[in-house]
C-alpha cells in the first residue's frame, strides 16, 4: 500500500468516479493521555496502546475528518485526519481532496460559503467520565487562531450493551452558583480535587437519545460510547482538577487560552456562557430525542426507517438509517455526508459494506464511507443482504443541510 497526494482536479474526479460518487475511508484512531479507553470501539485488545503508552490509549475513532488532533507535543502531522482508500490500495488524505476540489465533493455553494468540510464527527469511548470542561466560543478560540466548538451527542444502542463505570454526565452548573464559586475552584487546582462537580448536576445517559452542548457550557461526558457530530475544531479547557482519582494537568485548562491569560482567573471564568450553564431548565433545553421521518406504516412499505438524531442547529445534523432485512432502497439527501455502519452488512452504491466485530490497528474495514453531494441528491442504492439482521448506519452532515428538521 502506498500513500498518494492528489494534486489536481482531474485526479480528484478520477477518485470520485472510481467509487461512483462514494469514497471509502480508513479507520482513523485517536488517543488521549488523560482518559482510560472503554474498549468498545472494536479495536483489538492488543492494539489499545498501539501508539505507545506515552501517547495514551486509543479511545476515539474520527470519521471523514479534515481536523488535526490537538494532542500536544509529539502528535503526528496526520493524527485525526481521515484517509481515502482506493480499490488499488492507494490512499490519500480526505483533507487533500477537499482542499484541491471540494466543490466536487461538497458542491460549489458549500465551498463558497464554508470553504471546506466544516464538520468533525467521532465515536468516543471511555471507562469512566471525562473531566468537567468546556469548548470555547468563536470569539475566545479566535484569540489562539482556532474555531469555537459546539457539539452534539447520540448514544448508539449497538455500541452500548455495556454501560461501563459511570453512565451519567455532569452538565452545566446548579442554579444559584456564582462566578466566585467557580473562580475558587480554579484557584484550588493544585490542592487536589477542586470541587467543581459540587456545583453541577449529573444526568443519566439513555441509549438511543442525545444532547446538544453549545460553546461555553461545562460538561463531563459519562461512560457510554458516544457518536459526536461537532464543528471541526479540537479546542477545550478542562475545569476539573481530579477525575476518577487521576490528576488533570493544569495545562489542559489553558491549552487553548492566550499565554497572558493563563493565570487570569477572571478571564478563564469569563469563557463560560453563564446563562446557559445555570439554566434551570437545562434538560428541556439541551436534551435531544430522535425524530422519525416516516410513520411506522410508511416505513414497512418503504423498506427502511430513518430518524433525525441531531437537528435544529446551524452547525451540523445527523440521521440514523435502518434498512430492513432483504430490502433494497434508494435514499436521497440534500447534502454530502459521511457514514459509519453500526450493524449488519450489504452494499451501498457499488461498495460492499459490513460491520466489523474486531479491528486490528492499521487494518482496513468496510464500515465507513463518504457520499458526495451530487450522488446524495441523485439517490444512493442500499441493499441489505441479510435474511435477519437490520443494516444500520449513522449519517453526519455539515452545516446548512436543507432537509434538516427544526427543533
Amino acid at each position: 500500500m502506498t500513500t498518494k497526494t492528489i494534486s489536481s482536479r482531474a485526479n480528484t474526479q478520477d477518485a470520485i468516479t472510481a467509487g461512483a460518487g462514494i469514497l471509502r475511508l480508513e479507520p482513523c484512531w485517536v488517543p488521549r493521555t488523560f482518559m482510560i479507553p472503554g474498549r468498545r470501539l472494536k479495536l483489538h485488545p492488543d492494539d489499545i496502546y498501539a501508539l505507545g503508552g506515552h501517547r495514551g490509549g486509543i479511545n476515539e475513532r474520527w470519521f471523514s475528518s479534515t481536523t488535526h488532533a490537538s494532542n500536544g507535543p509529539g502528535t503526528p502531522e496526520d493524527e485525526g485526519l481521515s484517509y481515502v482508500r482506493a480499490g488499488s490500495g492507494k490512499r490519500t488524505l480526505f483533507k487533500a481532496l477537499v482542499d484541491e476540489a471540494g466543490d466536487l465533493l461538497l458542491g460549489s455553494m458549500i465551498m463558497q460559503r464554508d470553504g471546506g468540510w466544516n464538520l468533525l464527527c467521532k465515536f468516543f469511548d471511555n471507562l469512566g467520565p471525562i473531566p468537567h470542561h468546556l469548548h470555547q466560543s468563536d470569539a475566545v478560540a479566535a484569540l489562539v487562531g482556532q474555531k469555537g466548538k459546539p457539539e452534539a451527542y447520540y448514544f448508539p444502542p449497538q455500541y452500548n450493551q455495556i454501560e461501563n463505570a459511570f453512565p451519567y454526565t455532569f452538565m452545566g452548573l446548579e442554579p444559584g452558583t456564582t462566578k466566585d464559586d467557580v473562580r475558587r475552584c480554579l484557584a484550588d487546582w493544585n490542592k487536589g480535587d477542586n470541587g467543581i462537580l459540587n456545583f453541577s448536576r449529573a444526568f443519566r445517559l439513555q441509549p438511543g437519545s442525545g444532547w446538544q452542548i453549545n460553546p461555553g457550557i461545562l460538561h463531563a461526558p459519562g461512560s457510554l460510547v458516544t457518536y459526536e457530530p461537532q464543528v471541526n475544531s479540537d479546542v477545550f479547557a478542562m475545569f476539573q482538577s481530579v477525575v476518577d482519582g487521576r490528576i488533570v494537568p493544569r495545562n489542559l485548562l489553558t491549552k487553548d487560552v492566550p499565554p497572558e491569560h493563563h493565570n487570569n482567573l477572571d478571564f478563564l471564568v469569563g469563557m463560560l456562557d453563564w446563562d446557559a450553564n445555570v439554566n434551570p431548565e437545562f434538560a428541556r433545553t439541551n436534551r435531544v430525542f430522535p425524530t422519525r421521518i416516516h410513520s411506522a406504516e410508511q416505513e414497512q412499505s418503504l423498506g427502511y426507517a430513518e430518524k433525525w438524531i441531531c437537528y435544529g442547529t446551524p452547525w451540523y445534523s445527523a440521521k440514523e438509517l435502518t434498512v430492513f432485512p432483504k430490502r433494497t432502497v434508494a435514499i436521497r439527501d440534500g447534502a454530502a455526508y459521511g457514514l459509519i455502519l453500526t450493524q449488519g452488512h450489504g452494499t451501498i452504491g457499488k461498495h460492499t459494506v459490513s460491520t466489523p466485530s474486531m479491528i486490528r490497528f492499521g487494518e482496513m474495514t468496510e464500515d465507513e464511507l463518504f457520499v458526495t453531494a451530487t450522488t446524495a441528491a441523485e439517490g444512493v442504492k442500499i441493499q441489505n443482504l441479510s435474511e435477519t439482521d437490520p443494516l444500520v448506519m449513522l449519517k453526519h452532515f455539515g452545516p446548512g443541510n436543507p432537509d434538516m428538521v427544526i427543533k
